[in-house]
């Protein structure tokens, strides 16, 4: 969490040399509770005494308004496209999830050429 965090704040601090206008706070959707619970509790426990860093780092931009924290379950994760090796379903839900696929082809279908030629482009989504 901390490390996008970290990536948010420099995007934003770039958008903003650019004239581009945030909106905030940031919604940030996060698949673990108890990274949430340790984010909005500023009370540590033995056990994450090694998190303190990170944790006061998210929690200071949490408290700022800069980022929304919020729980997504894990199957429902549109990162998880862009880092793990899914199924074919899974796949084809999450790019419709972020509106990278329209509905009408279906996925691994050919989407062929108009012109004489009868080889498919490129596959569809």
């Amino acid at each position: 969490m901390a490390s996008t965090v970290c990536e948010l704040m420099w995007i934003s601090y770039l958008l903003h040399d650019f004239l581009v206008p945030v909106q905030r706070p940031i919604p940030f959707w996060c698949d673990n509770k108890v990274a949430l619970h340790i984010t909005a509790n500023p009370v540590f426990h033995e056990r994450t005494k090694h998190l303190n860093i990170d944790c006061h780092l998210v929690r200071d931009q949490f408290k700022c308004g800069f980022i929304t924290p919020s729980f997504i379950r894990g199957p429902d994760q549109p990162a998880d496209f862009f880092t793990k090796a899914l199924p074919v379903s899974v796949i084809a839900r999450l790019l419709s999830k972020l509106g990278l696929c329209s509905q009408s082809p279906v996925c691994g279908e050919a989407v062929e050429n108009s012109s004489s030629s009868s080889l498919p482009l490129l596959q569809a989504c």
